[in-house]
């Protein structure tokens, strides 16, 4: 069994104790998303000895992240470095004992039943809601509890999701938002507001997972007004829900799904394209090919590619791209067909 004196501290705490500091060792916890919230959680999380992590995230570490993403430095950012494997990097040299699985994709409803299945509990650290609706499908279908937060500008809220239990996520929000909404990438966030919304979620997953009392509130704060709001949704549950009650899952159903899938990302100037089928590319020979139409810079994760000083297109080993510089998902199309194919 590991040595528990660096968890001395916190099985000191008679609501931990050494038994619940096994069940933590033991424990396997997804967490989506490894921006700022991401970071903030599984910084904790790896610190207070969870066994196994899984942090899925698909993007690069980008010098605007340094500003709130704790466990990212410049070096990662001048390495075009993905953020799952900077932050494995350097939770590694927090907890060495914790095996922390790092993921470089885009949550979707081809990967999403087999990234966060068999999970203790599932952590949400992104920023959307389509992402977080695949989530709550995979967490109402298979019966596991999953952590939501949510921060920007200067206002976050966090809850706690457990399927047959609580009210679901589509029973709390039971559509899809129509437009874009505020974003980080909009209105700004302010760092202490997500390493306190992150703190809340990582400590709510430890009760989780030591079998405490979560709280039954959607936990509302603004830290610039340094206002607060508790929202009982204990009795929230829609009993016409269409996933939690009627057991349909419209977040994982393929039968609509395409070949490859466009995304804009609000306020970003940016689209992602995800191939729906499963292919890897030789990053190698691709920016080899590349290298005639612009500037061309490559690690063993990514390449970045410049056909103009206007657009930038970041090219991931599972053919998932990300096309800087434009929001325009027609342009964005063009410019994947003609420099990276179908």
């Amino acid at each position: 069994m590991k040595d528990l004196a660096r968890y001395s501290r916190q099985i000191l705490f008679p609501s931990i104790g050494e038994e619940g500091q096994q069940n933590m060792l033991r424990s396997r916890v997804a967490i989506v998303g490894a921006g700022a919230l991401g970071t903030v959680i599984a910084n904790h999380l790896v610190r207070s000895g969870v066994g196994y992590i899984r942090l899925i995230d698909r993007d690069l570490v980008e010098w605007s992240n340094l500003q709130r993403q704790i466990l990212y430095t410049e070096e990662d950012a001048r390495g075009q470095l993905p953020k799952a494997i900077a932050a494995q990097k350097r939770l590694k040299d927090i907890n060495s004992t914790v095996m922390v699985d790092a993921v470089i994709a885009d949550l979707n409803l081809d990967n999403a039943e087999e990234l966060l299945t068999g999970m203790n509990v599932i952590v949400d650290g992104t920023d959307n809601f389509m992402t977080r609706f695949i989530i709550n499908d995979v967490a109402v279908k298979y019966r596991i509890p999953w952590v939501h937060g949510a921060a920007v500008s200067s206002r976050g809220m966090f809850a706690v999701i457990k399927p047959g239990v609580t009210p679901c996520y589509r029973c709390l929000f039971p559509n899809v938002p129509s437009g874009n909404g505020e974003t980080c990438d909009t209105v700004g966030v302010l760092s202490p507001l997500t390493d306190i919304i992150g703190s809340f979620q990582a400590m709510e997953t430890m009760k989780l997972l030591v079998g405490a009392e979560t709280t039954p509130n959607l936990e509302q704060i603004d830290i610039w007004d340094q206002s607060s709001m508790q929202m009982d949704i204990s009795q929230g549950r829609n009993p016409n829900c269409p996933t939690c009650a009627q057991g349909q899952f419209d977040f994982l159903d393929r039968s609509s799904g395409h070949q490859v899938a466009y995304t804009t990302l609000c306020g970003r100037d940016t689209v992602q394209i995800s191939p729906r089928h499963k292919r890897e590319l030789d990053l190698k020979k691709t920016a080899e090919n590349l290298r005639k139409s612009g500037k061309v810079s490559v690690n063993e994760f990514l390449l970045r590619f410049s056909p103009d000083d206007g657009v930038t297109i970041v090219v991931f080993k599972d053919a998932r791209v990300l096309i800087h510089g434009t929001s325009d998902s027609v342009k964005a199309k063009q410019l994947y067909a003609k420099y990276i194919g179908s």
